[in-house]
């Protein structure tokens, strides 16, 4: 499950830092990279999406550790 936590949170920093862009200097470089709305732009939005809701997760976990101590 580890690896899976890792990957959640590297997209989750890569949506974390494209928001970032967007706000400070409206720079959307998902769209840079990949393109206005192409098929793989529009993957990446998926998969940082659903990596913020597992992401949600480590709440649960990192409550049910710091009370298991």
């Amino acid at each position: 499950m580890k690896i899976v936590d890792y990957i959640a949170l590297i997209l989750i920093l890569v949506g974390a830092i494209n928001w970032g862009l967007i706000g400070f200097f409206s720079f959307d470089l998902v769209r840079v990279l990949f393109g206005d709305m192409t098929l793989l732009s529009r993957i990446v939005y998926a998969l940082v999406g659903i990596a913020g809701l597992y992401g949600i997760s480590f709440f649960g976990r990192l409550n049910s550790d710091y009370f298991s101590e």
